[in-house]
């Protein structure tokens, strides 16, 4: 991708924090945009943003603008005349089990939210909009590993069918205006400056306090734990990688993941699931502590495993997720006990 100016949404949060600071290194100009809601801990999405201040371009190149993206408004004000050539929509209200606490959240940032992404990617003629699907869309499926081109209709709780939302109406505007759009389906991503309600800081938190874990399908979860730097990758790759509208797709068998419009969703994951109580085992050799753990039921809302194929992300883009889950527990540990003074 030639030097370009990218808006980043959700740019406080750890997606965003991370993509941006690699973008700036490629020598773009990051424009940072995030609402920096309470859904966890403020001070973690300011210290984000202090980092990325840090950066030697970020003066220059990188400008942060606390606006939501429920108003279509303020995003078109600190767009305008910037000569945006790319979106990257990472903004969402995240968390499966929220979503049963406080559903209308989702459907505001999610779905009006997401519109006007799309709306304003339309306006600004933008070469690319990226945006944040997740693995949740594939709900119930029993389909191992999840392709995307698995039926995605049966999501099992309302952020997972906020996402397959997403995809649906990006395919409304690739079909009706050319917009290039791709979808990514994230597959639990951690690392350095991750999230606090996500379980490698819940239990890294516990853990070095010597309180109990809750420990969910009594410990037989497995997840495809994608190290943070894997992710980041992918998203250059696609962000460099514009679809087009396929002429092969027209009138072939409809598929969920490619159409005959620039429209593409991909699965972005380690391809490689990791037994839950062996990720604890990795956080506790970091930590030098052993886990207390409360086994519990499965709870509403989550599956049992995921794995992701990522056969047509590594075809189209050259995607080579490189860190395992041992090299990237123990650089999530580290930095964990330097931000907190463990």
């Amino acid at each position: 991708m030639d030097m370009s100016t990218v808006v980043v949404t959700g740019a406080a949060g750890f997606i965003g924090y991370h993509l941006s600071k690699r973008l700036l290194s490629e020598g773009h100009t990051v424009i940072g945009i995030d609402n920096i809601n309470d859904y966890y801990e403020v001070s973690l999405k300011h210290d984000r943003l202090t980092d990325i201040s840090k950066h030697p371009r970020a003066e220059k190149h990188f400008s942060f603008f606390k606006e939501d993206i429920c108003d279509l408004q303020a995003l078109r004000d600190v767009t305008k005349d910037k000569g945006v050539s790319v979106i990257v929509n990472l903004a969402a209200q995240a968390g499966v089990r929220y979503s049963i606490e406080n559903p209308q959240a989702y459907v505001d940032t999610n779905i009006t939210g997401f519109l006007n992404i799309l709306q304003l990617s339309k306006e600004l003629n933008v070469e690319h909009l990226v945006y944040a699907s997740s693995s949740s869309v594939y709900g119930s499926n029993s389909q191992i590993p999840f392709s995307t081109e698995h039926s995605v209709d049966h999501p099992v709780s309302i952020y997972a069918a906020t996402k397959k939302s997403n995809e649906l109406m990006a395919h409304v505007f690739s079909h009706m205006y050319g917009l290039p759009t791709t979808g990514l389906r994230f597959f639990t991503v951690y690392g350095p400056w991750g999230r606090p309600d996500m379980a490698p800081m819940l239990f890294s938190k516990a853990i070095s306090k010597e309180n109990p874990i809750k420990v969910f399908n009594y410990g037989e979860h497995h997840r495809d734990f994608t190290y943070i730097d894997d992710i980041v990758d992918g998203i250059l790759g696609v962000i460099a990688k514009a679809p087009k509208a396929d002429s092969v797709m027209a009138g072939a068998p409809m598929r969920p993941d490619c159409a005959a419009a620039p429209f593409r969703v991909y699965n972005i994951g380690a391809e490689n699931p990791v037994h839950l109580m062996r990720f604890i085992e990795h956080i506790e050799s970091n930590l030098g502590k052993k886990a207390v753990m409360e086994m519990l039921p499965m709870q509403p809302g989550d599956v049992e495993r995921t794995f992701a194929d990522v056969s047509a992300l590594v075809k189209d883009t050259g995607y080579a997720p490189s860190v395992g889950v041992e090299e990237g527990v123990m650089r999530f540990v580290d930095w964990y006990k330097q931000y907190y003074g463990v």
